[in-house]
């Protein structure tokens, strides 16, 4: 009878090893092979019982789906095939030689069966299929709540995981509908791009598919021996494919092992593809890491232990790292209350703890703030008029829409401040779009979303946008798209008072644009030689000196509070 692949959850997937030979006799759900994809390692057990008398794949195959692995006598055959050879031992011994002569003779008769088994309808039951974390917009992030239990049913895009990035809490959507079967992450854990965190039993039906054309001529298995040779054979060119990542780990910790030693060290690691390459997702020097699985062979389970264990031992690590690049000494010893008085601490939220390094940036930039006014009487005029039939549709239109619209309008006139500085400090890279970013305060922390395309957007437009960006931040329901790309940055402060501050660039950015409360203030007016009250808006425009000199600076701030003086400017 002949034993067949069952369903993978995937199109395909590698042998990695065969763990039977030709004349063993196997009970049923024996292991009779093991096979490695992308996703996972799968050792698919014996649906029969019987002696195997062919194997019909090699290490190395792709196999799919109804493909033949192995041929098995059935235990009631086997014992009259015993009975009747019991008086001539060599005769078993030719047979047995025929058998693996045969499986190597006949390539064409295995991928016909192949073929044949292949084309029979599918099954109808709902595909067990593993699922990988989507782009998440940043190197890593923290898992904060898993929102499903094995055992649920989630529909498409239904919430199931919450994410915190260095810049937001995401919520990752349900790939498709189904059944969770199993949760590859914990609460805690630091996921990555690409990983995968959760297997679904998708309501889909199987779809008939067919391996006849994939199909390649089989081999019959190796002997023990030539096994391990082939697989440290096969191993040897998937080195190449490696990042220069685990070799540079594995150089530092060896000290004096040349090149040539650790692509030795890495080749005799007894793991999969799907495992090598995850390893090099997650920048894991494969070699430090134990195998839990038979022979040693290192599981993927094995490697999320590396990490998690790497990452509980160096918990502390971003914090100190973060008080170390900011170059300020240690605090001084607070224990004795006559000098210090009583204490108490208080945790960052992770919002804070995150941001901790990108501030720090501000100590290499050579910074400069300049400070002006505007004179926006009309155009709170303009506002008044036009903010109740907004309200009506539900828009709040804050005199915030008329300076993101003035300012992108001044960053395509003066395309430098649009930009970024490269890193060999040669060139400005100007950007073709404004992204303006929208700083938003919340209870863990400042965010700052970002409107795309704001230079072909008008002020209704923008008021939405503002007001969708600020209610997302708030409830922790910005994507990562929602954080990325700006190119410029506002920072409002509404009227929680003040007259002027200096924001801080949000480095790759050179400018940011403070926003402080409007005032009544007298103004000269010439013309009836008199004082008239006038809305005054402070504005305060920081600048990365290195690309920006202090009279661009002065100009462009100038150009801004003209815009904004007289509405017109901004409507042609």
């Amino acid at each position: 009878m002949d034993i067949k692949a069952p369903d993978l959850g995937v199109d395909s997937a590698e042998v990695s090893e065969i763990m039977v030979e030709v004349g063993d006799v196997i009970a049923k759900d024996d292991n009779i092979i093991l096979l490695e994809s992308d996703k996972a390692s799968v050792e698919v057990p014996s649906s029969a019982a019987g002696k195997v008398t062919k194997i019909s794949v090699a290490i190395g195959d792709q196999v799919s789906e109804g493909m033949v692995l192995i041929e098995l006598e059935s235990a009631e055959d086997s014992v009259e095939s015993d009975n009747s050879a019991a008086d001539d031992n060599q005769e078993a011994s030719d047979t047995k030689a025929a058998a693996k002569s045969e499986a190597k003779a006949e390539p064409a008769e295995t991928e016909s069966k192949s073929s044949e088994s292949s084309a029979k309808p599918a099954s109808n039951a709902g595909k067990a299929t593993t699922h990988a974390l989507p782009d998440l917009g940043v190197d890593e992030a923290q898992v904060s709540e898993i929102m499903v239990s094995v055992g649920d049913i989630v529909t498409a895009d239904q919430s199931i995981l919450l994410i915190e990035s260095d810049k937001a809490s995401v919520e990752v959507p349900a790939p498709v509908a189904g059944k969770i079967e199993k949760i590859l992450v914990e609460t805690g854990d630091m996921v990555a791009n690409g990983q995968d965190f959760i297997v679904i039993v998708s309501d889909a039906a199987d779809e008939d598919e067919s391996t006849s054309d994939s199909s390649e001529p089989k081999h019959s298995a190796p002997a023990k021996s030539e096994e391990k040779a082939a697989a440290k054979t096969t191993a040897e060119p998937k080195q190449a494919e490696k990042s220069t990542t685990p070799n540079t780990v594995v150089s530092k910790q060896a000290g004096k092992l040349t090149e040539a030693q650790v692509n030795e060290k890495l080749v005799d690691v007894y793991a999969g593809p799907a495992v090598r390459k995850l390893a090099r997702q997650l920048g894991v020097d494969i070699t430090q890491v134990n195998g839990s699985a038979l022979n040693d062979r290192i599981l993927k389970e094995d490697l999320f232990a590396h990490v998690k264990e790497s990452l509980t031992t160096q918990k502390a690590a971003p914090v100190s790292s973060s008080t170390i690049s900011s170059g300020l000494p240690k605090l001084p010893d607070m224990s004795n209350t006559e000098i210090w008085g009583e204490t108490d601490t208080q945790d960052l939220s992770r919002l804070q703890k995150v941001s901790i390094p990108q501030l720090n940036y501000n100590t290499l930039l050579p910074q400069v703030t300049q400070f002006d006014l505007s004179d926006i009487t009309e155009t709170e005029k303009l506002r008044s008029e036009l903010k109740g039939s907004m309200k009506a549709e539900g828009i709040g239109f804050t005199i915030l829409a008329f300076v993101v619209k003035a300012t992108a309008h001044a960053l395509t006139q003066h395309p430098r401040f649009n930009s970024h500085l490269s890193d060999d400090n040669t060139q400005v890279i100007l950007r073709k779009s404004v992204n303006m970013g929208i700083a938003v305060a919340t209870d863990d922390g400042l965010i700052v979303p970002v409107i795309k395309n704001v230079q072909d957007k008008g002020l209704k437009q923008i008021a939405i946008e503002i007001g969708e960006l600020a209610v997302k931040a708030r409830d922790k329901k910005l994507s990562t798209k929602d954080l990325q790309g700006a190119s410029f940055t506002i920072s409002s402060q509404g009227n929680l008072g003040g007259t002027a501050f200096t924001p801080l660039v949000n480095w790759p950015q050179v400018g940011i644009l403070g926003v402080s409360e409007a005032s009544m203030q007298p103004r000269w007016n010439a013309k009836t030689q008199s004082f008239e009250p006038r809305l005054m808006l402070p504005l305060s425009l920081s600048y990365d000196h290195r690309v920006i000199n202090g009279a661009d600076a002065a100009v462009f701030t100038r150009y801004i509070t003209t815009l904004l003086a007289d509405p017109r400017h901004i409507l042609i």
